[in-house]
């Protein structure tokens, strides 16, 4: 299993470093995971927020590996059960697919996103901020694959 994981931001508080860093080493064992940081945009207001995402967008794309298959995280995407994200994420690796998930800033994606998603995702109903986006997806990640292995974590 070969996933990327493009998140716009840092994660700088020591609390979400613990989290990241354990379910990274959770998920070593079965999967190759990337995570490459975008620099987010700075903003205040008045400023062309548009304008900001399209930057941040741009800085995306250039992360993303070709013959990828990119799956951006918003609030409409497609919602799964952590079976069914499991089912999912083995019948995409299976055949040796790369996946990438991307993870917005606090502005959201650029309209222009479309352009590059084969597929989207939503974690929720609910609005998180990106970096906690970036470990519950890790989460359900690690989760996926226990279920996948039979590993006692999913009851």
């Amino acid at each position: 299993m070969y996933i990327t994981i493009i998140s716009v931001g840092k994660l700088k508080e020591e609390y979400w470093k613990i989290l990241y860093e354990e379910y990274l080493k959770r998920i070593n064992p079965y999967a190759k995971i990337t995570v490459k940081e975008v620099i987010g945009v700075p903003f205040r207001n008045g400023d062309n927020l548009e304008k900001i995402k399209e930057i941040e967008l741009t800085a995306i794309e250039k992360q993303i590996e070709k013959d990828s298959f990119v799956i951006f995280l918003k609030e409409n995407g497609k919602e799964y059960s952590s079976v069914e994200f499991s089912k999912f994420l083995e019948k995409k690796t299976s055949t040796g697919q790369h996946i990438t998930f991307v993870i917005a800033g606090a502005l959201g994606f650029a309209e222009k996103h479309i352009d590059l998603e084969n597929s989207s995702l939503s974690l929720s109903k609910m609005t998180f901020p990106h970096k906690m986006a970036r470990i519950v997806l890790l989460e359900q990640i690690y989760r996926a694959i226990t279920i996948k292995t039979g590993k006692k974590y999913h009851y």
